[in-house]
């Protein structure tokens, strides 16, 4: 009788430790079943991954650019200057065959003024030479902070028409008759003869105009209308010194090359010719003494 009680009491022992043992196992499969994917999950779309790609979309050369100032300051490309010439030279050429301004001095006063055609004025108002209305302006106007604060500025329905009435502006003004004495293929007295004459307050306008004309080689739309014929210096060569104070760019010229080549430093060689940035053209000219 003893013996059976004490098999009775070993069987329930053993059931009661089978019957715990079963479900503090099943408990520890789940959590460790559900855990994975998620982990694996959030790694594959974590936000750090993504932005890893980002910095490699930013590695492009950006194309040499420049600052246009005048009524506004814009930077712009070669590129962007050189479609607008496209864009305009018909219109400047008609202009100087027509009334006699140069046709440089048009396409470097409209590039200067408008940014080419990207400054706020002739984007909303079509007008690229930054004119004012002035008292017989009866069209369409924008107001514009210039010299003083909402200056009033003429609006055009097309970009032509402001080069026409940069024309008829310059004829029919008296301060600007000295002008139509000076050669017309002599860019340099035009754009000195406008400053003079009072169409810009900015010190540095004829030399601003002069190197966009040097460096887009805007003198050629001049000799087509002169019919006297254009030729473009090979800049592949060496070197070419135009005259004692004067270098033309040529292949491989750098800022710091010409500065050494002519014991000029970097600086007053920027301020001799009005250089914003480090950029050069090929067939450029400075100033270097």
């Amino acid at each position: 009788m003893k013996m059976n009680k004490i098999a009775f009491f070993i069987l329930l022992s053993l059931l009661a430790s089978c019957g715990v043992s079963k479900p503090t196992t099943q408990p520890k499969k789940t959590v460790h079943t559900t855990q994975k994917p998620v982990n694996k999950q959030k790694t594959e779309n974590s936000p750090e991954k993504v932005l890893t790609k980002i910095p490699e979309k930013e590695n492009t050369i950006q194309p040499k650019s420049e600052i246009l100032e005048a009524t506004q300051k814009v930077r712009v490309t070669t590129e962007m200057v050189v479609a607008y010439i496209s864009q305009f030279k018909a219109v400047a050429k008609e202009n100087m065959i027509r009334d006699g301004i140069p046709a440089s001095i048009t396409l470097a006063q409209g590039i200067l003024e408008s940014g080419a055609g990207t400054g706020d004025l002739s984007v909303q108002a079509n007008n690229h030479f930054g004119i004012k209305c002035h008292k017989e302006w009866t069209g369409e106007s924008v107001k514009h902070d210039d010299d003083a604060l909402q200056e009033c500025f003429r609006k055009y329905k097309h970009a032509e028409e402001s080069y026409r009435d940069h024309s008829y502006f310059l004829t029919s003004r008296a301060w600007y008759k000295p002008l139509f004495l000076l050669p017309k293929n002599d860019y340099k007295a035009w754009a000195r003869g406008l400053k003079k004459a009072g169409y810009a307050t900015d010190v540095k306008y004829p030399d601003k105009l002069i190197g966009l004309i040097e460096r887009y080689q805007l003198q050629q739309y001049d000799a087509e209308v002169l019919g006297t014929g254009f030729s473009t210096k090979p800049t592949d060569q060496k070197e070419e010194i135009t005259n004692d104070n004067k270098y033309r760019v040529v292949k491989g010229d750098t800022l710091y090359s010409i500065s050494k080549k002519f014991n000029i430093t970097i600086e007053e060689l920027k301020k001799k010719n009005n250089i914003l940035d480090n950029s050069l053209s090929l067939g450029q000219s400075l100033i270097v003494k």
